[in-house]
């Protein structure tokens, strides 16, 4: 959904939260509601809603009426495309200078597509004929000249014969005379042919398949025409050869016409008489000429007749009048529209003169409203993302808003290589660079999502580029790009090591990894190590982010149960296991102690009054854990057990007052958002308490196979980069130690080839899908629902579009 800029009156945008929607009434007079209409559509900031969902679509009042008006419609689309077809451009809507009546106008456009039909048929009619005889024409040129050129060799035989005649015979002449044996008719062999045209690209397979069906028996002549001409069957361009067949017998003859027929050669007629030959050339070259004026005649009048007919359309509307009453719609607006939509009716009850005003009033409901956010085409995929997950319930807080930072940020800590991110950002600015361009064409369906999600791809290729500085890989190769490396070897023998034998001599290296710390193969090296606890960091953040913001909700929705009984006992629980854990990461980054926080983690629980030992990280670590394993026990009853008895307490009182007082609209548009639909049931303490069950053993467990699933971050970046030191070494050093150029050349085409295919394709796709299951599974179920519906306006636009 495209951000709608209509003048002054649009408030900026508020992702975080979906716009404020009203349930609006419009009652419009008869003789305007149709200008009232295609005005709100061209607005496109309402929704209407069915106020005869009871009905099928044959009881309802107007439904004679949508039926015409269907079958008109697809006649003027019909008007439209055959306009574009005859090279004119079509009107833009205008402000209407008369109404038409609905019966007048259904009997305009009736005889529009009858004549218009008609017209086509004579136009395709003569078309084939002049496309055949164009054909026709070409055979008759081109197999002459086979003819014109077997006869001139015939003719200097002949003499050539007659001349040796008139010398002495020898002992080579042969015994019976070649004009004896012309003269011989019982000698003669009857041949025949086939002439036609068959395409350029099936030309030596028509020409393998006579043979093998004949045997070889058969003499084929082929000629290449210069340009392409149009085929009388399909009338596409096409380049074709002219052949003659020459066969023998009716056999053969029955072969040949069915291998034409199967290639979809055009075979014609053909005399071998020079004379009559001349003669046809010239009855089909007047023919043509002949045909090719009426064809010109044909589109001249049949451009006037549209250019004429939409003309007379467009400068009117269209009036149904079937009772005069008023009617009565309505729908969902957002509230910063009002002002527009009622300056639409205003405009339209001027511009029909009508003399009855319309009349736009907000009701009050305590029905869901759609959700409506104003994208533009920077964030508009975001918001794909997260609504194909699900829509966001009026006023729920949008993911969306930190999607745009955190989406691509996680598929670069997988996909963290510099190199590799400046290829996919090169690709997509191709995108970016074309997209007026590339928006007007029709696309493929996997070209159409990479170009709707080309400012994803651009940030995504950004952010990869930053992770691959701070991993320090290009291709897999470490640079010394900010500074030389911090470590040298101690002696010659650690030459090949990098994490055995270095010692510190410079400062320590600006920006990134050290180009050392690129480990061996043998043992899990230093670079690593980070991203796994950088994993859990980044996975621990995120959730309680996720957290955070259910808080938000409970307090924008002033649901208080959730604050205390949903929001402090998580916070509490999931920091006091896995919080406590990245607290302990950074401790050991800080100060470079050795200490096992395997060890640490599970014998917080298996044996957490032992003292730590050589494990130790800071004073009064022990008895920090010990309270710590407590509020995490403590928070599980707290989740459990407390809401569902307020919640009976909540609802006795509520049957206890027999009256309340009423909330205001917006009020109760929240309090309607919070709750489900078991709200209007029967309260049940039972499948309260076990709904409430479910949701805090998901939550505990949720806890700890979310935290591990971010691992994914440390386990498809470190696939990423193995695959690219593989291609690196296996491929292109490889092939450059074998002294060779081909076997360079060879080696750089397989690993581009490489490259593109599996970490620039396959890849990227993969890392994709890993952030996508990190924001829908580990992110949004901590305080997502998406239980909403969305806003789709009525629109012209849009509806074109569809059309289109």
């Amino acid at each position: 959904m495209g951000e709608r800029r209509r003048g002054g009156c649009c408030p900026p945008m508020d992702l975080m939260r979906s716009e404020p929607m009203q349930l609006v009434q419009l009652i419009l007079p008869v003789e305007s509601a149709h200008l009232a209409v295609s005005y709100l559509g061209d607005l496109g900031l309402i929704q209407f809603k069915d106020l005869n969902a009871e009905k099928s679509p044959f009881q309802r009042t107007y439904a004679i009426q949508i039926k015409r008006c269907g079958e008109m419609a697809r006649k003027l689309r019909f008007f439209r495309d055959q306009m574009s077809k005859a090279g004119l451009a079509t009107p833009a809507r205008s402000l209407p200078e008369a109404v038409l009546n609905l019966d007048d106008l259904e009997v305009k456009l009736g005889d529009l597509d009858a004549e218009l039909v008609e017209i086509n048929a004579n136009g395709e009619k003569l078309q084939h004929s002049y496309n055949e005889l164009m054909e026709y024409k070409l055979v008759l040129q081109k197999a002459g000249e086979f003819f014109n050129s077997a006869l001139s060799s015939a003719e200097a035989r002949q003499r050539e014969y007659a001349s040796h005649q008139s010398g002495e015979e020898s002992l080579e002449t042969p015994l019976l005379s070649e004009l004896e044996t012309a003269n011989d008719s019982s000698k003669h062999v009857k041949l025949g042919f086939i002439a036609g045209l068959v395409t350029r690209e099936k030309s030596m397979a028509f020409e393998r398949i006579l043979f093998r069906a004949t045997r070889g028996n058969v003499f084929l002549k082929q000629a290449v025409v210069d340009e392409p001409v149009i085929d009388p069957v399909s009338g596409e361009k096409v380049e074709k050869n002219v052949f003659v067949v020459f066969f023998s017998g009716e056999r053969a003859k029955n072969k040949i016409l069915k291998i034409c027929e199967a290639f979809g050669a055009n075979r014609y007629s053909f005399s071998e008489d020079v004379s009559k030959k001349t003669q046809m050339i010239t009855e089909v070259s007047g023919r043509l000429s002949e045909l090719k004026s009426t064809l010109d005649a044909g589109a001249v009048h049949r451009r006037n007749l549209l250019q004429n007919y939409w003309n007379n359309l467009s400068s009117g509307t269209f009036c149904i009048d079937v009772t005069k009453k008023c009617l009565v719609a309505e729908g969902w607006s957002p509230v910063f529209a009002t002002k527009q939509i009622q300056e639409a009716l205003h405009r339209a009850t001027h511009d029909s003169k009508s003399q009855v005003d319309a009349i736009f009033q907000v009701l009050y409901t305590r029905e869901m409203p759609p959700t409506y956010f104003r994208t533009n085409k920077f964030n508009s995929a975001f918001q794909e993302i997260v609504d194909a997950y699900g829509v966001a319930k009026y006023q729920e807080a949008n993911p969306g808003v930190f999607t745009i930072v955190t989406f691509p940020f996680l598929f670069a800590v997988m996909f963290g290589d510099w190199g590799h991110g400046i290829c996919l950002l090169l690709a997509t600015l191709y995108f970016i660079i074309r997209e007026k361009k590339l928006s007007s064409q029709k696309l493929g369906d996997i070209m159409e999502m990479t170009f709707g999600g080309r400012y994803v791809i651009m940030l995504m290729a950004i952010f990869s580029i930053y992770t691959g500085f701070i991993y320090n890989e290009f291709f897999s190769v470490p640079f010394e790009l900010f500074a030389p490396s911090a470590y040298a070897c101690r002696d010659p023998s650690c030459r090949d090591s990098t994490t055995v034998g270095l010692i510190k001599v410079r400062d320590t290296y600006p920006f990134g990894v050290d180009p050392a710390w690129h480990g061996t193969r043998s043992e899990l090296p230093f670079l690593n190590s980070l991203k796994m606890k950088m994993s859990i960091l980044l996975g621990v953040a995120q959730m309680n982010l996720g957290i955070v913001m259910s808080f938000f909700n409970a307090l924008f929705f002033k649901n208080s149960l959730n604050v205390w009984f949903q929001f402090i006992p998580q916070i509490i629980f999931l920091n006091s296991l896995f919080g406590y854990l990245s607290v302990l990461i950074i401790i050991k980054w800080c100060t470079g102690s050795q200490a096992d926080l395997y060890h640490v983690m599970i014998y917080m629980f298996l044996s957490p009054t032992d003292e730590l030992g050589e494990n130790q990280l800071f004073p009064g670590q022990k008895t920090a854990q010990l309270v710590l394993l407590l509020l995490a026990l403590v928070s599980v009853p707290w989740m459990l057990l407390p809401k569902p008895f307020l919640l009976q307490l909540q609802h006795s009182r509520q049957q206890g007052d027999s009256y309340a007082p009423l909330p205001d609209a917006e009020e109760s548009l929240r309090s309607e958002a919070n709750h489900d639909s078991h709200s209007h049931e029967e309260f049940e303490f039972s499948e309260v308490f076990v709904h409430q069950l479910i949701h805090t053993i998901e939550f505990v467990l949720g806890a700890v196979s979310n935290t591990a699933s971010y691992l994914r971050l440390w386990a498809l970046s470190l696939a990423h980069s193995e695959l690219s030191v593989v291609f690196y070494e296996k491929v292109l050093l490889l092939a450059w130690g074998y002294n060779n150029i081909a076997i360079l050349i060879v080696g750089i085409i397989v690993f581009i080839c490489a490259t593109i295919g599996v970490l620039l394709v396959m890849e990227t796709l993969s890392a994709f899908l890993h952030a996508l299951r990190l924001h829908w599974v580990e992110f949004q179920n901590k305080f997502y629902e998406g239980d909403g519906y969305k806003f789709y306006p009525f629109s012209l636009a849009l509806l074109d579009h569809e059309e289109e």
